[in-house]
């Protein structure tokens, strides 16, 4: 059985750095796609970062020039820097196999304070 375990999260001062991980158990799969979505209460789950296992990288313009997006073969990070108080939200990491199947994290939750 896939599992995605995230971890990472917590509260930070605007301005300030996490490091999301993500890390994919129970499989010898390899993940085509692997990425971040988050969402905030109210809104719907929207895309933050994603990267191809070729390395080919794709950012929300929300996030562009502050978070980073990383993996290995089966783990996927995110580095957020520069936090502001609206990238409050929980992150779901997820990984894509060429078949079509999508596998989710359990969700870590990011509070920036201002």
């Amino acid at each position: 059985q896939v599992q995605l375990v995230e971890s990472g999260g917590g509260l930070v001062q605007a301005g300030g750095s996490l490091r999301l991980s993500c890390a994919a158990s129970g499989t010898m799969f390899n993940f085509n796609s692997m990425g971040w979505y988050r969402q905030i209460p109210g809104k719907e789950r929207e895309l933050v970062a994603l990267i191809t296992s070729v390395g080919r990288t794709d950012y929300a313009d929300f996030v562009k020039a502050r978070f980073t997006i990383s993996r290995t073969q089966n783990t996927v990070y995110l580095q957020m820097n520069s936090l502001k108080p609206e990238d409050t939200a929980v992150y779901f990491c997820y990984a894509d196999r060429p078949i079509g199947i999508r596998y989710w994290g359990q969700g870590t939750q990011v509070t920036v304070s201002s």
